[in-house]
C-alpha cells in the first residue's frame, strides 16, 4: 500500500471509531453514567483490527494473529470490566470527573461526556491500537523470531493480568477481606499487575507489527499506553483512591514495586 492508501485507511478507522464513541455517548446520556466506557474501550480496539484485516493485503499470518490476540485480549478484559461496572455501578473517578467541570466551568453532563470522555477515548483507542492497524498493511517479510517473540510476549501479558484479575476478583468475594489490601500471589510483585500485563500485550502486538516498514511506525500506541498507564490516569489516579480507603496502603506501597514485577522490600 502506498502512504497515501494507508493514511487513507487510518483515517477512516478513526472516523468509525469515533462515529461508534457518538452512538455510545447518546446510550451514556439516557443511562446518565459513563462507567461503561471502560468495558467498550477494549473492543474499539478489536473493532479497528476487524475493519482492517479486509482492507489490506499484508502477511496472512501476521494480520491473523494480530487480530487473533487482540480479540483475546479485548473480549476477556471488555467482558471483565462489564460485569464488574454492572456490579459496582457508577465508577467514583468518572463521577468526580463530572462533578468537577461542572463545578469549575459549569458544563452539565452531556458535554462533559462528549468533550472529555468520548471523543477523547476514540482517539486513544486509535492511537493505541495502531499496531493492530499498521501491522497488516505490508506483505512482507513473513513472521519472524521478533514476531513471534511478540506473540509469546502478548500471551504472557493476557494471562498476567487475567490471573491478577482473578486473585482481586477472590479477595473482594470474602466479605470478611473488605478494607484489605490485595498483597499475595501476583499483588506481592506488583501493585497492578493488571496495567503491568496490558503493557506486555501492547509491546507484544507491536513487536509483531514492527517486522513491517509501516508497523514500526506504530510505536507511539505502547508508548502512550505505558505513559497512561504509569503516569497519567492509570496509578496515580487508582492509588490516590485508595489510599482513602485501606489504611494500610501506604506501607503496602513502600514494600512492593508500582509497575514492573519485582520481589518485595523488606519492612
Amino acid at each position: 500500500m502506498s502512504l497515501t492508501e494507508i493514511a487513507a485507511l487510518l483515517g477512516l478507522n478513526l472516523a468509525l471509531v469515533v462515529a461508534a464513541m457518538l452512538g455510545l455517548w447518546l446510550v451514556a446520556l439516557r443511562l446518565k453514567d459513563v462507567s461503561f466506557i471502560d468495558a467498550v474501550w477494549p473492543l474499539g480496539m478489536l473493532m479497528l483490527a476487524l475493519a482492517t484485516l479486509p482492507r489490506t493485503d499484508g502477511d496472512g499470518t501476521r494480520k491473523w494473529l494480530l487480530v487473533w490476540l487482540v480479540g483475546i485480549w479485548a473480549l476477556r478484559l471488555g467482558w471483565h470490566l462489564f460485569v464488574r461496572w454492572r456490579r459496582q455501578g457508577a465508577d467514583a473517578r468518572y463521577v468526580d470527573i463530572l462533578k468537577g467541570m461542572e463545578r469549575k466551568r459549569g458544563w452539565g453532563f452531556g458535554r462533559t461526556a462528549l468533550l472529555v470522555v468520548f471523543l477523547p477515548q476514540a482517539f486513544l483507542a486509535w492511537l493505541t491500537s495502531l499496531p493492530v492497524q499498521l501491522g497488516q498493511v505490508a506483505w512482507e517479510p513473513t513472521v519472524g523470531w521478533i514476531g513471534w517473540t511478540g506473540a509469546a510476549l502478548a500471551v504472557v501479558g493476557i494471562g498476567f493480568e487475567s490471573i491478577g484479575d482473578a486473585q482481586l476478583a477472590a479477595l473482594k468475594k470474602d466479605p470478611a477481606n473488605q478494607g484489605k489490601v490485595m498483597d499475595t500471589g501476583l499483588w506481592r510483585w506488583t501493585r497492578h499487575p493488571n496495567y503491568f500485563g496490558d503493557a506486555c500485550v501492547w509491546w507484544g502486538l507491536y513487536l509483531i507489527a514492527a517486522e513491517t516498514g509501516p508497523g514500526l511506525w506504530a510505536i507511539a500506541g505502547p508508548l502512550f499506553l505505558t505513559f497512561t498507564l504509569t503516569r497519567w490516569s492509570g496509578i496515580s489516579i487508582t492509588e490516590k483512591a485508595i489510599h482513602r480507603t485501606r489504611p494500610g496502603y501506604a506501607d503496602y506501597v513502600r514494600r512492593t514495586s508500582a509497575f514492573i514485577p519485582w520481589p518485595p522490600k523488606r519492612a
